[in-house]
């Protein structure tokens, strides 16, 4: 089975399926400030409700997020802020934060990760501590990172030893807490790994639901240029086969092949634990809420009038 689905952009959109649908519904997605400040209204785009995460790449004005936390509560939606952190100075300064987003933006969500950064910039250097804080009670969502292809920030050999360690400790920790906890993961192009990664969670006692990293809708040079950044190794070498072929490389992107096969394997009995879809809007958020609507994500809500 090919593992990438490309079409022209002048083909009809793809028949969504109730599996195809039931896997989509109660998607979310990732912005940055700086992408959704291209965003006239988001009510145009996403259903009303719809989990947005928001994105916290190192060197970002903490300004610019509680921004854009704020427009996406006032336009009906559910600001998940990333927490990462090696790019927290201090409990002090993570504090200060939590506290704005609550008080200024309804926060009650998060997505808590080390950070893509190698050295920490101040006390943290891990989510843990950042769950061993305190700072988090009272929130109703928090969400771990997760890496079906593994981690080499974690696991420098290779394997996932210390990656499924660190997810035990954070059941563990889930286990003791009022709030719900999921894992969100990095994007994966291929589904049979993504459901081995699931069965092996499964056996191994974790049992916080997967809300499963797919990037959406974007050109193959702009996939793999992620897939570098982002350390996703196995995936990186299917883009690059892809990129051999000239005539795909011209076509965009669509993760319809791996969502499809998802959805028929769980409407089969597998990845029961795989319960949400989280977006990776890399080719753009219009793109990426088009497709999604297109095969079966519930229509956005028409925008109010101004």
């Amino acid at each position: 089975m090919a593992l990438l689905n490309f079409r022209s952009r002048a083909a009809a959109p793809a028949p969504s399926s109730p599996s195809l649908e039931a896997l989509l519904a109660g998607y979310s997605i990732e912005v940055m400030p700086r992408t959704a400040e291209k965003i006239a209204d988001f009510r145009a785009l996403l259903p009303v409700g719809t989990r947005v995460y928001i994105a916290h790449i190192d060197g970002t004005d903490f300004a610019d997020m509680l921004a854009t936390a704020v427009r996406l509560r006032a336009e009906g939606y559910e600001p998940m802020p990333h927490f990462p952190a090696r790019s927290i100075p201090d409990r002090a300064t993570l504090a200060d934060w939590v506290a704005r987003y609550r008080g200024e933006a309804g926060v009650k969500q998060g997505l808590i990760l080390a950070g893509g950064i190698a050295e920490p910039r101040g006390a943290f250097h891990s989510s843990m501590q950042l769950l061993d804080s305190g700072v988090f009670d009272g929130f109703e969502r928090l969400h771990v990172a997760g890496h079906p292809e593994g981690n080499r920030d974690i696991d420098p050999k290779g394997g996932e030893a210390e990656v499924m360690a660190a997810l035990k400790w954070k059941q563990d920790f889930a286990n003791r807490s009022d709030a719900a906890f999921a894992i969100a993961t990095q994007f994966a192009f291929e589904a049979g790994p993504v459901l081995d990664w699931a069965d092996r969670l499964a056996a191994a006692g974790i049992a916080m639901p997967v809300h499963l990293g797919i990037a959406g809708p974007a050109k193959l040079q702009t996939l793999i240029k992620f897939a570098i950044a982002c350390g996703v190794g196995p995936s990186l070498s299917v883009l690059q086969k892809r990129a051999r072929d000239v005539s795909k490389l011209l076509l965009p992107f669509e993760p319809t092949e791996i969502l499809t096969a998802l959805a028929q394997a769980k409407a089969a009995g597998r990845g029961r634990n795989i319960e949400r879809i989280h977006f990776f809007p890399l080719g753009g958020i219009t793109a990426n809420a088009t497709w999604a609507t297109e095969h079966g994500g519930a229509p956005a809500q028409p925008a109010a009038a101004s």
